[in-house]
Parts: C-alpha cells; sequence; structure tokens
C-alpha cells in the first residue's frame, strides 16, 4: 500500500484501493483524493463502479468550491456518521467528504494529497447527514500549523457554510439544507472514526476477499 515499497501495475480504486492514512502518519493526517478545484465550474464526482472521475451536472450556478474538494478513501457514511447527527436518521451513503486548504493553488484534480483534520461542517440535505470535513495540506506554507478550525479565518469557514447551502439550489423550488453546526478537531476525527467504521461494516468484505 502507499508508504512502503509495494509495487500495484493497475491503477488502484481511488475508494476501495486506497488507506485512510498513510502507515506512519499521526491520527490527524488523512490521504485524500481530489475530485473538485476551487477553479471548477462543472461537479466532478467519482464513478464508484469504475473509479473514474466523471462529470456528475455542470453547476447551475457560477459558484465553485473555496477549497479542494474530495473525499477520505474506504469512509463510508452509514449508520454509525448518522448517529453523530442529531438531526438526522439516515446518512448520504458516500464517502466522507472532506475540504482542503491550501495557500498555493493546486489547479488539477483526480489527485492525492496528504491534509491535516482541523474540524469541520455537519451538512444536513434532504434529511441526510452530510458532513464535510475540514482540513489544510500538510506542509502547506501558511496554514500547515493550522490545528484546530478555531484557527482559521471565519470567513474561510462563511464560505464553504454558503457554498455548500447554495450550490444546489434551484430558482422555485426549496432549498431543503443546513449547514449551521461547525465542529472542532476532536468531532471531526470521530466523525472520521464512525465512517471507518461504516466502511469496514458494508465494504470490509472485499478486502477479505482480496487477501
Amino acid at each position: 500500500m502507499y508508504g512502503n515499497n509495494e509495487f500495484n501495475r493497475w491503477r488502484r480504486h481511488p475508494w476501495h484501493g486506497l488507506t485512510a492514512r498513510r502507515s506512519d502518519a499521526t491520527d490527524d493526517i488523512v490521504q485524500v483524493y481530489i475530485e473538485m478545484t476551487p477553479a471548477d465550474v462543472v461537479k466532478y464526482e467519482l464513478d464508484k463502479d469504475t473509479g473514474f472521475l466523471m462529470v456528475d451536472r455542470p453547476q447551475r450556478a457560477t459558484s465553485s468550491p473555496p477549497a479542494l474538494y474530495g473525499f477520505i478513501p474506504q469512509t463510508y457514511c452509514g449508520d454509525e456518521v448518522a448517529k453523530r447527527c442529531h438531526h438526522a436518521d439516515i446518512a448520504d451513503g458516500d464517502p466522507l467528504d472532506i475540504c482542503v486548504y491550501s495557500e498555493r493553488h493546486i489547479t488539477r484534480a483526480d489527485i492525492l494529497l496528504n491534509a491535516r483534520v482541523v474540524g469541520g461542517i455537519q451538512m444536513i440535505d434532504g434529511g441526510e447527514a452530510d458532513d464535510k470535513i475540514v482540513a489544510v495540506l500538510e506542509g502547506d506554507n501558511i496554514w500547515g500549523e493550522v490545528e484546530d478550525i478555531a484557527d482559521l479565518p471565519a470567513i474561510k469557514i462563511e464560505r464553504l457554510q454558503h457554498y455548500f447551502s447554495t450550490y444546489k439550489m434551484v430558482p422555485g423550488k426549496k432549498n431543503d439544507v443546513k449547514v449551521d453546526y461547525v465542529y472542532g478537531r476532536e468531532e471531526a476525527l470521530k466523525v472520521i472514526a464512525a465512517a471507518q467504521a461504516d466502511y469496514e461494516k458494508d465494504f470490509g468484505h472485499l478486502h477479505k476477499l482480496a487477501d
């Protein structure tokens, strides 16, 4: 796997074939597969069957994500994630989303990076828990020393909240999205652990078969 001398001649599936952390990483450092950059005005998303990045939809509005946007491999938002959200009975059934701040502009998606978890936003979309973990690029010259979401400028989080509360809006239709609750590093790590437990419950058999 990542971080050792093993070689795989085939490209690994970004969700199932990679790990949430390097073998030598601390608990707050996670691997991230990036689906979108702040320059994107088309919604790109991983095709779960093939592992390729696909066009999900052109954005109806002109907004673009204010940070790098992707997911943590081998996570799944299921029952355990939903339990951490008091206002949702179920989760969205996707890998756990994460937003990563970088001082330098990273202009391409379909990449891996390592990021330090600093907090998260509890998003409820149509009654489903859809948490957004917030992180900073590991080793970043500006944000690399940030350890908790409280250390980031408030406007950074406000922009994320605004983006996720509006990016699905359609004139004349109700927008049932809540992004009011922002939490710090400790809760974010618990959400990640819950998403890893959900993944093991639903997809752990894939790795047992591979062994």
